[in-house]
């Protein structure tokens, strides 16, 4: 099975519109464009990792399902910090797989959280939710991918860790105790980010780049193009091995910012890399 992960686009109801110096819009519509190389296999799935839209408009939500079915592939989504999830499930529930939820991808299955918290920045989960996931780590029988939008862990960056999900203790002690657990991926942090689950050295975590703009690294980019917008691909083979690839491509905005807005704050083609305000 083929997963595209693109994460962050931070969508608006204006198709047009510009945010910190980019078009999001449009930022997405390249990535899906370039995600796939020449003669590449099609994708089995397309999970996006949450913020899919900035101004959490209807609007924005019709934005991307209409980008979304542009392509007829299957679409799992993640709510992140900068979403409504009640919109996302009125605008995008008959199109779309929407977290929390399971999805079974052959021999694999893949987990979507939901770490929305209403009026915050930082991520949360209840105790429904909680209970949900034991129950779906205690029955699980085959391979298993775990996404969620915060991270569960610090990455070691000043602004990021401090808007992180917050108390994840028992996440990490379910996620831990699960033996066919294989990885776990968030979004949320704008950046290429690797590293390994508390106790569990076999699993390892992977932050996905923004389709949108990226975040000051704490990592270097293994591509070394850490100011570009970016996704990975997932490659689960049935006997439970997988490999993963970080794709990066360039920005989409091709003409000066601030000719389409006074108040843009990054010129079009960098990406305010050194930036420390939140997503």
């Amino acid at each position: 099975m083929r997963l595209l992960q693109l994460s962050d686009p931070h969508l608006l109801a204006d198709p047009h519109g510009w945010l910190h110096g980019f078009q999001p819009n449009a930022s997405l519509a390249s990535a899906l464009e370039q995600a796939l190389a020449p003669g590449e296999a099609p994708f089995d799935l397309l999970l996006i990792s949450g913020d899919l839209c900035q101004d959490e408009s209807w609007g924005g939500y019709v934005r991307l399902g209409q980008l979304l079915s542009a392509r007829g592939w299957p679409v799992a989504l993640l709510p992140g910090n900068h979403d409504h999830p009640a919109l996302l499930r009125a605008a995008l529930g008959r199109q779309a797989v929407i977290a929390p939820a399971a999805v079974d991808l052959g021999e694999w299955r893949l987990l979507l959280i939901d770490t929305h918290l209403a009026g915050r920045v930082d991520g949360g989960l209840g105790p429904d939710q909680l209970r949900w996931l034991q129950a779906q780590l205690q029955a699980a029988d085959r391979p298993l991918l775990v996404a969620l939008h915060h991270p569960p862990v610090p990455i070691g960056h000043g602004v990021m860790d401090g808007i992180a999900l917050r108390h994840p203790a028992a996440l990490l002690e379910l996620l831990a105790a699960c033996p066919w657990l294989r990885a776990v991926t968030f979004g949320h942090i704008h950046q290429h980010w690797r590293g390994v689950l508390p106790g569990r050295p076999d699993v390892q975590l992977l932050g996905c780049p923004s389709t949108h703009r990226q975040f000051e690294a704490v990592q270097a980019c293994p591509l070394g193009r850490a100011c570009d917008p970016g996704g990975r691909v997932w490659e689960l083979a049935p006997d439970g091995r997988w490999q993963q690839q970080l794709r990066r491509w360039p920005a989409a905005a091709a003409t000066a910012a601030a000719t389409a807005t006074p108040t843009a704050t990054a010129a079009p083609g960098s990406a305010p890399a050194g930036e420390a305000s939140p997503p």
